[in-house]
């Protein structure tokens, strides 16, 4: 069994827990704790650090896109969808719909709404540009107020 590193990052919105091993990225997610649990240790794999400092930039404004090595667990659906929200640029926005249509399955957008609510790669893999086909705001994971949150940060544009 691979052993799996966690590695706390203090945002902006609450704690991100990045769980990885010392090759990829298995989950960066929303935590329920207000303080960091997991702070950087010398046997910290190099992948968390980077992906804790690829975070950092990301929050402050100088990082749109990502380059950190992360492993998706789930079927081929989901990761066409997965993929799929790689595609939609930093401060855009699709529907559920625009997905489903975009992995050749445009009846498919409740099963794209679930598969969206599964990513285990918060902010990398974007869940948080997938909104409503009416323009609406609707679920997500780390709570709608985050989605607003991350979709205004990125509007705000980048500051180089």
């Amino acid at each position: 069994m691979t052993k799996l590193y966690q590695l706390d990052y203090e945002s902006p919105i609450g704690v991100i827990e990045i769980t990885g091993t010392h090759e990829a990225i298995t989950a960066i997610l929303f935590s329920e704790n207000e303080e960091k649990k997991h702070d950087l240790q010398p046997k910290t794999p190099a992948v968390l650090v980077d992906c804790y400092n690829q975070l950092d930039e990301y929050f402050n404004g100088t990082r749109q896109a990502f380059t950190i090595p992360y492993e998706l667990e789930g079927t081929d659906f989901q990761r066409k969808v997965w993929n799929a929200l790689t595609e939609i640029p930093y401060a855009g926005v699709q529907s559920y719909k625009d997905i489903a249509v975009s992995v050749g399955n445009e009846k498919a957008v409740r099963a794209v709404g679930s598969t969206n609510g599964k990513n285990k790669i918060s902010i990398v893999i974007p869940c948080h540009r997938v909104i409503g086909s009416n323009g609406k705001m609707t679920g997500y994971a780390g709570g709608v107020w985050r989605k607003e949150w991350l979709l205004e940060h990125e509007k705000n544009g980048i500051k180089m």
